[in-house]
């Protein structure tokens, strides 16, 4: 197989080699090829020592990006490339990171440490792809399988755990059932991993396509950094809405969602705190009063511990604390939402909503049909730049002051009282509308 590669990465392997060293492109980029994938990323690994590699690229910048490990960042027309001296890794006592890193002179040795057998594939236009492990064939049966033991692929660096279940739902893989086993075993190890680490990953495990079946059949290692999922494992919810318990509603929330990442984190906390807000009615049906506060807030304890961004916080527990909020298919209760909140909150939210009873008893379709029509409604009102916020009023404080109001809070308070009255279609937003209702209002 030829595998055609960007002029800068041909320009580097090709300066090497007339120097006397071996140089391939490697990992990821080689799997991504095979696929027929555009790499977002093209690493090079090669004989030469990291002052070797200096040396090749003296007429290019360089940036030691990890030269104690073997790597140095070369930049060819802008475009960054990390090359990365053959190596061997010592003993892992962080569970992440190798305390020490021996360079050798064999392509093979390099490759047998790394993660899986679909990254531990070599690439030179020379020598075609250079496969030791089997890599290819597990690419072709689309299978997830570690380079060598799995227990000590896993223990070197436990990210490889949630690397491997990232790329299962990603790539729709199977993770062959030695792995599978190590990871269950080993999934305490995550612990030992940075939490911002961790959430990389499972932010593109979420956006996966195949998410539903990784979240079920992994659910214990989702646990260990969000342990605040066990009480919804098979947790019947007693309620003729919901025709499955509350983690497989929630999976399945998540899967039925569009791939935006705050509306998927959503989905994943929208009801977890279901359990313990079960009460029954007179007839032995279970409701849930108060989950949406209590379930924003541990969403907002998790992404916290995990290190996530004060947006997305503020984004996701925004959408979790309103999911289950009435939302009527009115244009004019819709752009009340719109007035107090900001457009793509709004958005979101009906995402949201459509998302959380697609995953609800199809028997009883009215709020899915609700949530349908109103976001069907919303789309219209932004196609038709219909006003729904003071920045679109056709009138604005200096017009006011203009004739004769005073310049003091006032203002602001008319503002929003006439932009009520359009909104509530009492009023054109026509400037000489607003300002006979204005002075009406004094």
């Amino acid at each position: 197989m030829e595998i055609k590669m960007p002029y800068e990465v041909e320009t580097a392997i090709s300066s090497l080699e007339e120097k006397g060293f071996e140089a391939y492109i490697v990992g990821g980029c080689v799997r991504d090829c095979i696929m027929g994938k555009t790499p977002a990323d093209w690493d090079i690994t090669t004989s030469a020592l990291p002052e070797e590699i200096e040396s090749v690229f003296k007429d290019y910048k360089t940036i030691l990006t990890g030269a104690k490990h073997g790597t140095v960042t070369v930049i060819i027309n802008s475009f960054h490339l990390e090359i990365t001296t053959f190596r061997t890794d010592g003993s892992y006592s962080d569970s992440r990171h190798p305390d020490y890193v021996l360079f050798t002179k064999s392509l093979k040795e390099d490759l047998a440490r790394r993660d899986f057998t679909m990254n531990a594939l070599a690439y030179n236009p020379k020598t075609g792809i250079v496969d030791y492990f089997g890599g290819i064939s597990d690419i072709e049966n689309m299978i997830i399988r570690c380079v060598g033991d799995s227990d000590t692929r896993f223990s070197e660096d436990a990210l490889r755990i949630m690397r491997a279940i990232r790329f299962a739902s990603v790539l729709s893989f199977t993770i062959e059932e030695k792995t599978r086993l190590s990871i269950h075993k080993n999934a305490f190890l995550l612990d030992n991993i940075a939490k911002e680490r961790i959430a990389i990953e499972f932010n593109k495990l979420l956006l996966g396509d195949y998410v539903e079946k990784i979240l079920h059949e992994y659910k214990d290692i989702i646990a260990i950094f969000i342990p605040e999922i066990l009480p919804c494992f098979d947790f019947d919810q007693r309620n003729f809405h919901h025709h499955l318990d509350v983690w497989r509603h929630i999976v399945l929330a998540v899967a039925s969602s569009p791939k935006l990442i705050y509306v998927r984190l959503a989905m994943l906390f929208h009801d977890i705190a279901k359990p313990s807000c079960l009460r029954f009615d007179s007839r032995g049906i279970g409701h849930f009063s108060g989950h949406q506060q209590k379930g924003a807030e541990i969403a907002e304890t998790v992404l916290k511990r995990l290190k996530y961004d004060n947006a997305t916080i503020k984004i996701v527990t925004f959408l979790v604390r309103y999911h289950d909020t009435p939302l009527p298919a009115d244009k004019i209760e819709i752009k009340k939402w719109l007035m107090k909140y900001q457009k793509t909150l709004v958005q979101l939210l009906y995402e949201v909503k459509i998302a959380d009873n697609l995953s609800k008893n199809r028997n009883f379709p009215a709020r899915l049909v609700e949530a349908k029509e109103g976001r069907a409604i919303l789309r219209k009102i932004i196609k038709n730049d219909e006003c729904f916020s003071l920045s679109q009023l056709d009138i604005k404080g200096d017009d006011l002051i203009k004739v004769g109001f005073p310049k003091n809070p006032e203002i602001g308070d008319i503002l929003d009282r006439l932009l009520l009255a359009v909104i509530e279609e009492k009023c054109e937003n026509k400037k000489q509308e607003l300002l006979k209702l204005a002075k009406e209002m004094r």
